[in-house]
C-alpha cells in the first residue's frame, strides 16, 4: 500500500465533484466514514453546528434518507431529476499529516443546479476533513460556505 500523496488528495477532491455531477450517490456515500457529516453553515466563520443554526449539518444516515429520497419513484418534486454541475478551482493543502492520516484540503468553486428551465448558481469554499481508513481516503467533514450564505435560499435540492 502506497502513501497518501498531495495529488491524491486533489484527484479526491476532484473525484468527489464528480461523482456529483454524475448524480452516482451511492459511491460518493463510501466516500464518507462512519462518523462522517455533511455541513453547510449559516453563518460567516460559523464555528459551532450544533449550537449556531445551519443551511444543513447532516451524519451519514440523513445523508442515506436523501439520497433514497432523491431516488425515490414517488418524489414527485424531482420530475424531472435535478442536474448539477461544479467548477472547482484547484484544491489547496491545508493539512497534510501522512503519518497520522489527517488531512484538509480547502476549494472555491462555483456550483450550478438546474431542474426544468431554473438555473441557480452558487459560489463558495468546501473544506474536506479527509482522514485514511484502511490506506483509503474518507471525508470526516465536508463543510460547504456559501459566499452569500446569509441571503434567502429556495431548496437546495442536491449536494455541493
Amino acid at each position: 500500500m502506497s502513501a497518501i500523496t498531495r495529488q491524491d488528495l486533489v484527484d479526491f477532491v476532484y473525484r468527489e465533484a464528480r461523482l456529483l455531477d454524475e448524480l452516482d450517490y451511492d459511491t460518493w456515500l463510501g466516500l464518507f466514514t462512519e462518523d462522517g457529516r455533511y455541513w453547510m453553515p449559516a453563518e460567516w466563520r460559523q464555528t459551532d453546528p450544533k449550537l449556531q443554526p445551519s443551511l444543513m449539518y447532516e451524519d451519514l444516515l440523513l445523508l442515506k434518507v436523501r439520497v433514497e429520497r432523491l431516488a425515490g419513484a414517488r418524489t414527485f418534486s424531482q420530475k424531472p431529476k435535478s442536474r448539477a454541475q461544479h467548477l472547482l478551482q484547484m484544491p489547496q493543502i491545508d493539512r497534510f499529516e501522512p503519518d497520522a492520516g489527517s488531512f484538509r484540503t480547502w476549494t472555491p468553486f462555483h456550483y450550478v443546479e438546474t431542474r426544468h428551465d431554473v438555473q441557480t448558481l452558487y459560489a463558495g469554499w468546501a473544506t474536506h476533513e479527509l482522514v485514511t481508513i484502511d490506506g483509503a481516503l474518507k471525508i470526516r467533514l465536508k463543510r460547504v460556505d456559501l459566499l452569500n450564505f446569509d441571503a434567502p435560499h429556495g431548496n437546495i435540492q442536491l449536494f455541493m
